[in-house]
């Protein structure tokens, strides 16, 4: 069975590439295509950021061919201003809209947005019924299971959020209290999809990081697919090597360190293109130690990456990095 956010089909149980801010961003996006993910997300944009025309902001708009289906995540305490954002957003020629009702960071949800709404779900109605009456495109929503133990409110959630038009519904096994700590819990995922009231896709989120636990949680959660975000930072082959698990029952050999070194090499080359060299250099440093997870003795060339601001020397250590591990196998592999 095809699943089908409005009318964009995306195959039977796909993979989606999580929303993450400072990561999501177009050169990771390629790298992740590249290894066969079936839909992403931009990071997730302020809707104030948008309608004031900061310039981070608008950056974050940026979408390419290549990358659909692809959806703008937009995020806001306002109902007026995620209107306006949204209006904003559709113009950027996305497939689908993405409202974040899940970041838990203080920054967010102290201002009374991300996971904050899920304290006041006649407000996040209202704002989600704002957002869907701004755009000719689909509405997706990604929440969490409620803001503490106490108040587990994602049922609800889904049902309300349903009936006023939204077309997909992403949830993190875990409350706004948890962040990202302890293990994530999808039995209420199950519940919702198990419901009978609940017509949308549901994908589940939250600590899929091996072949295996998305294969078991598979089956045993019935979601229609499955949305993977820190799993996949330095490691987007994880998306090829579950769909190929999912294809032919076989488990396919990890990356040589070839392969980490070039698409290593391809997200720099286009961190520098789209951000510049300044920005570009500084804001790989983040992924270089993920790229390389698992190599022995591994620091001292990661202190040199860190600190090189010259792009022919990054590459040329690169360079290095594939000849002195080029018969070494990483320790720490996907399972």
């Amino acid at each position: 069975m095809s699943v089908k956010i409005g009318n964009i089909d995306l195959g039977e149980f796909p993979l989606l590439l999580a929303p993450m801010e400072d990561v999501s961003d177009p050169p990771f996006r390629f790298v992740c295509k590249q290894s066969g993910v079936d839909m992403m997300y931009t990071e997730f944009i302020s809707s104030e950021g948008l309608i004031r025309d900061a310039a981070k902001s608008r950056a974050k708009l940026d979408i390419f061919e290549y990358e659909r289906p692809i959806g703008i995540q937009i995020f806001g305490s306002e109902i007026d201003h995620m209107r306006e954002a949204t209006e904003i957003a559709t113009l950027a020629g996305p497939d689908l809209m993405d409202i974040n009702y899940g970041c838990p960071v203080k920054q967010v949800a102290c201002k009374g947005a991300g996971s904050a709404l899920l304290q006041d779900i006649d407000k996040m109605v209202k704002m989600t019924e704002a957002v869907v009456k701004a755009t000719h495109l689909p509405v997706t929503v990604k929440t969490r299971l409620g803001w503490d133990d106490n108040t587990k409110n994602v049922e609800e959630v889904a049902e309300r959020l349903q009936d006023i038009g939204i077309q997909a519904l992403t949830i993190h096994g875990r409350t706004r209290a948890q962040l990202y700590k302890g293990e994530a819990d999808w039995t209420l995922i199950r519940e919702i999809k198990r419901n009978p009231r609940i017509k949308i896709p549901i994908f589940g989120n939250g600590d899929v990081d091996s072949i295996q636990k998305a294969a078991d949680w598979r089956l045993e959660y019935e979601i229609d697919g499955i949305m993977i975000g820190r799993a996949a930072i330095g490691y987007p082959w994880i998306f090829r090597e579950i769909r190929h698990f999912f294809n032919t029952g076989k488990t396919l050999a990890g990356p040589t360190i070839q392969e980490r070194v070039s698409v290593c090499r391809t997200h720099f080359e286009k961190s520098i293109a789209w951000k510049g060299p300044r920005v570009g250099i500084f804001e790989m440093r983040r992924h270089y130690a993920n790229y390389f997870k698992g190599l022995p003795d591994f620091k001292p060339y990661r202190m040199l990456l860190v600190k090189e601001e010259n792009i022919d020397t990054i590459h040329s250590i690169l360079d290095e990095v594939a000849h002195k591990y080029r018969n070494i196998e990483p320790v720490g592999e996907m399972a």
